[in-house]
């Protein structure tokens, strides 16, 4: 068992004492979540895309209320795209067989809107100062990364390519995320868009460990200790885990989520773009299997979900997850139902067992 973590660096830049950023993952947890990773010594990851100014300002308040540790910011920097009447239109139209079965008829589907890193929010970074603010799908306009910069967080943002993880290096960030094929929810990419050639945790850490002079933060697959030592011997610095967490009992999942992570259907994935417009890993639904799951029917992000919304509203009071995105990673059926604290120590434990 090794005494110690075999690269400090991760542990000194954030001021943490567990190489473990819990994942931040919007729509599945809040501050609860994050307060209890960072109260044990991780990094703790609050997501605030799908939060206004005061939803920012009362979920880091919140986690302020129940630890002093540091905390972890999260944003989405994915290009705005125009209203496609046309491809909108062609979206509903293929859907309409399952508005039908459900008797939902001509419904409309649902306006949702997500912002990404502007002004207003950085308002609010510079406001309420957190030590770490993340980004996915890129960066924020250069102004906007001074900034928070300005703060004095330290800036880290997932690349799913050598090619990214060199790109964010060079515009500073502090650390880079090595984001492997395997992990849930949405793909970090922002420099391509061919899924076909993402490339796995095991491949994709050592070839940005050797490309960057940054900490590299391994995820994607890894939920349990033999995969966070494996990531340090791939030559990380820490690891981002956010599936493992999902059966916490602070996460925000639903009922029906939470059984279908814990049954065999978790074992089968797939990236998908039917739910949002842009890839994530979900464990497998009809809707994946029957539409996609890779379509380019569907609008781009996140317009796609306005027309599935109304499905999965309908079919889930009837337990149906058939519409229903169940973000989950390649290892879900290593997630283990304890408390966001007690996991992460446990996870520590048996990282530092396997260790040298």
């Amino acid at each position: 068992m090794a005494a110690t973590w075999p690269d400090r660096r991760l542990l000194d830049l954030f001021g943490i004492e567990i190489p473990i950023v819990q994942a931040p993952m919007a729509g599945a947890q809040g501050a609860d979540l994050a307060a209890a990773v960072s109260k044990v010594g991780g990094l703790g990851s609050v997501p605030c895309s799908l939060l206004d100014a005061d939803g920012m300002r009362a979920a880091l308040s919140t986690f302020r209320a129940a630890s002093s540790g540091p905390v972890n910011a999260n944003f989405f920097c994915h290009d705005e795209l125009p209203v496609d009447t046309a491809v909108e239109a062609d979206w509903r139209e293929r859907l309409a067989p399952y508005y039908g079965e459900l008797g939902l008829g001509d419904a409309a589907p649902v306006d949702v809107t997500i912002a990404p890193f502007d002004d207003g929010r950085c308002r609010v970074v510079e406001e309420l100062r957190p030590e770490v603010v993340s980004f996915h799908f890129g960066l924020p306009a250069p102004d906007l990364l001074e900034r928070v910069r300005a703060t004095g967080a330290k800036v880290i943002a997932s690349a799913t390519t050598v090619a990214e993880a060199r790109w964010l290096a060079e515009r500073g960030c502090d650390a880079v995320i090595a984001q492997g094929a395997e992990a849930g929810g949405h793909r970090g990419m922002f420099l391509g868009t061919d899924v076909a050639s993402q490339v796995g945790t095991m491949a994709l850490v050592p070839q940005v460990v050797d490309a960057v002079d940054v900490p590299v933060i391994a995820a994607g697959g890894i939920a349990d200790g033999r995969g966070i030592a494996a990531a340090f011997v791939l030559g990380a610095s820490g690891v981002q885990i956010g599936t493992a967490y999902l059966l916490c009992p602070e996460a925000t999942i639903s009922a029906l989520h939470r059984a279908a992570l814990g049954s065999p259907a978790a074992t089968e994935t797939a990236l998908t773009n039917v739910f949002t417009g842009r890839p994530a890993r979900s464990i497998m639904t009809r809707l994946m299997r029957e539409v996609g799951p890779l379509t380019p029917a569907a609008p781009g992000y996140p317009r796609a979900t306005g027309a599935v919304l109304p499905l999965r509203l309908a079919a889930e009071p009837d337990g149906d997850t058939a519409f229903t995105s169940l973000w989950a990673g390649q290892a879900a059926p290593l997630a283990a139902a304890l408390p966001a604290g007690e996991l992460t120590r446990a996870l520590a434990a048996a990282a530092l067992d396997r260790l040298p």
